[in-house]
């Protein structure tokens, strides 16, 4: 707790800091309807399958929702990954993002049973967006590169690989703005080709059904083009 900020985990389903964020998420992110739906969170917090528990971390201020970040623990793939994370643009630059992070780590460890190897997110590549896109980012007072830049202030690195969502693309196509970013628990430039695809493979087979999960897994492997590791980069590409 610091300047009157409260970070929490959610457990209860009925609590109300869950509309709360879903009203933050929607404010604070150019493409809210990309987003996973507040409504649905109540279920996804009850659920869990012995490989995949879901999580959200709020920030809040005199009981209002002033941030938060929802993500889930892979038991398959042994690692997480952040589906959202984000921050009231008036209460910015305070630390807020650092304080939720580490509580997201603490939640991770406690689900893995010990230290998690780390967490993935996948986030837009700026000069991957359209003219339209970049506005919209504008329009809510979100500038991609400095989010980028504050992913990388809290330790993440850009995985060195081309990364593709399997569909929300064009004519239903895969999205290609985004690129895959990891934080590794421990310092570390690289990070296992093998961890990457486990995590991803788990990650999406909810919604895509195992089969096809394991097929765009595998796409994503053979362009590794068989190296064991993977570079960690600077996830701040250049202006």
């Amino acid at each position: 707790m610091s300047d009157g900020v409260v970070i929490r985990e959610v457990r209860d389903p009925d609590d109300p800091a869950i509309a709360g964020f879903g009203r933050m998420q929607r404010a604070a992110y150019y493409a809210p309807e990309t987003l996973i739906p507040a409504q649905y969170i109540p279920t996804m917090l009850e659920r869990d399958t012995g490989t995949r528990r879901n999580f959200l971390v709020v920030a809040e201020i005199a009981g209002r929702v002033v941030g938060g970040t929802l993500f889930h623990w892979l038991a398959e793939a042994g690692s997480g990954f952040s589906s959202f994370m984000g921050v009231d643009r008036d209460v910015r630059g305070r630390g807020i993002a650092r304080q939720m992070h580490e509580e997201r780590f603490r939640v991770l460890d406690h689900a893995a049973g010990g230290r998690a190897p780390g967490v993935f997110i996948d986030v837009v590549n700026p000069t991957r967006e359209s003219a339209d896109e970049l506005q919209r980012e504008r329009g809510v007072g979100s500038d991609p590169w400095v989010r980028r830049r504050i992913f990388a202030r809290l330790g993440f690195g850009h995985v060195d690989i081309r990364y593709e969502q399997p569909v929300g693309g064009p004519h239903g196509g895969p999205l290609t703005t985004l690129d895959l970013l990891f934080c590794p628990h421990d310092p570390a430039d690289s990070v296992p080709t093998s961890l990457v695809v486990a995590t991803m493979q788990a990650y999406w087979s909810p919604w895509l059904g195992q089969t096809e999960a394991r097929r765009y897994a595998r796409e994503l492997e053979s362009r590794a083009h068989g190296q064991k590791l993977l570079a960690l980069i600077s996830p701040v590409p250049p202006q």
